[in-house]
C-alpha cells in the first residue's frame, strides 16, 4: 500500500520545511502503526483466504465482548466498507482501523462507541441503513432479501429508534403472503415512513404519493387493525 504524500513539496524557503530525519520519523511510524493493524488482522485472519472468514469474526466479537449479532459489527463492516458478508480482507481491514485511528484490539473495543455516534449522525444514517440491506445480498446478482432476513436487519438497524413502527411492520410482513422478498427500494422507503408519518394515526399518510404497494397495504392492514 502505497503510503507517499500526495502533497505538492513545499518551496525549499519555506517554514513548513521537515528535516529528513522528520519525514524518515513520520514514515516510521506510519510504518510501525501499519504493522500493528495488519499484525491484529493476522490474528482473525483465515491463513488459506488470507482474510477474516465468519470463525474470525466470532473470534474478534468475543475479544471485544460484544455478540456476533451486535448492530456495531455490522456498523464495522459499514466503516471497512465490507463487500461481503461474514469477511474482511486485509485491504478493507487496513483503510476502516486507519479511518477509525485505531491499531489495537484495546483501541477498537474503545472506538465503538465513537463509531455508534457517526453512524447516528444524518449525513451518514441512509447511508448505513442502504449498506445493510446491500450486505445482505450475498449471491451474484441478487436484488432482493428474504422476509426472514429483513424482519431481522429490520429489528437490528431501525429497531432502537422505531421500536413501534418496526415491531408492526415486521408483524405485517410475517403475516402477509404477497411478498416473499424485499428489494432495496421497498427497503429504503421502510426508513422514509418510520422518519416522515406520523405513528400510529397515520394521519398524513397519502397512498397517492410515491409509496411503493407494500407499504400501501402496510397502511390498510394497520387501519383494519385498529378499527
Amino acid at each position: 500500500m502505497p503510503r507517499t504524500s500526495k502533497r505538492k513539496s513545499a518551496p525549499p524557503n519555506s517554514s513548513s520545511v521537515t528535516s529528513p530525519e522528520g519525514r524518515s520519523v513520520s514514515i516510521k511510524a506510519k510504518t510501525k502503526g501499519m504493522e500493528k493493524i495488519d499484525r491484529l488482522f493476522n490474528s482473525y485472519a483465515n491463513n488459506s483466504l488470507g482474510m477474516i472468514d465468519p470463525d474470525g469474526i466470532e473470534a474478534l466479537c468475543s475479544d471485544l465482548g460484544v455478540d456476533y449479532t451486535d448492530v456495531r459489527i455490522l456498523m464495522l463492516a459499514w466503516k471497512l466498507k465490507a463487500e461481503r458478508q461474514g469477511y474482511f480482507t486485509q485491504d478493507e481491514w487496513r483503510t476502516g482501523l486507519k479511518a477509525l485511528g485505531v491499531d489495537s484490539l484495546s483501541k477498537l473495543k474503545k472506538a465503538l462507541p465513537e463509531l455508534e455516534n457517526e453512524v447516528g449522525k444524518s449525513s451518514n444514517y441512509e447511508d448505513f441503513y442502504s449498506y445493510a440491506f446491500r450486505y445482505c445480498l450475498t449471491e451474484e446478482k441478487q436484488k432482493s432479501v428474504d422476509i426472514e432476513s429483513i424482519c431481522e436487519l429490520l429489528n437490528l438497524v431501525l429497531g432502537a429508534q422505531f421500536h413501534p413502527q418496526v415491531d408492526l411492520l415486521i408483524e405485517y410482513l410475517k403475516v402477509q403472503s404477497d411478498y416473499k422478498v424485499i428489494n432495496l427500494d421497498q427497503w429504503m422507503n421502510f426508513l422514509r415512513f418510520c422518519k416522515e408519518i406520523s405513528f400510529p394515526d397515520l394521519e398524513n399518510y397519502d397512498a397517492s404519493q410515491a409509496w411503493p404497494l407494500i407499504l400501501d397495504n402496510f397502511v390498510e392492514w394497520m387501519r383494519e387493525k385498529h378499527s
